[in-house]
């Protein structure tokens, strides 16, 4: 009950900042689906610890921020393709071994690949991942393992 009462709180709070209005009518509207939707979840027995990974805490945090970093220099690498792809444009596909023990700890991987612009996950079947990528720069980024180093230490699955 306590995961739910959770979920309850961070609805609450995301439609809140994303409301932008708080009158006593639309605000009792907000808390009334949020709470509808959080007894939904319960009911249908989908408030668990992948579901609602708020074990992850902090550690998330650090991660995402490192996340945005490689985006941002992705980002670039991706700009340098379009503007002389005769130079940059190598695509490949390869497979790489996810190391996360849990599935929540697989997703997160292969989605952090597909977040990041040049790089796609094409298939996830246990622990391969199979990743298309626009350029050399890219597949040596994701074959090196530290993205999927990253997502282990988050996970706590080390």
């Amino acid at each position: 009950m306590l995961k739910t009462l959770s979920l309850f709180l961070v609805l609450m709070a995301v439609w809140l900042l994303l409301s932008g209005i708080y009158t006593p009518l639309i605000t009792g509207f907000g808390v009334g689906s949020c709470l509808l939707s959080a007894l939904i979840a319960y009911r249908m027995d989908v408030v668990d610890r992948e579901g609602h990974p708020l074990h992850l805490g902090p550690r998330i945090i650090t991660y995402w921020a490192w996340l945005f970093v490689e985006i941002f220099k992705a980002n670039i690498d991706v700009a340098k393709c379009v503007l002389f792809p005769r130079k940059y444009l190598r695509p490949s596909m390869f497979t790489v071994t996810a190391t996360q023990k849990s599935d929540l700890g697989r997703v997160i991987y292969a989605n952090s690949i597909t977040l990041t612009p040049g790089t796609v996950t094409v298939d996830l079947d246990g622990d391969q991942v199979m990743v298309h990528s626009m350029t050399e720069v890219s597949a040596e980024g994701i074959k090196s393992g530290d993205m999927d180093r990253r997502v282990t230490k988050v996970m706590e699955e080390a």
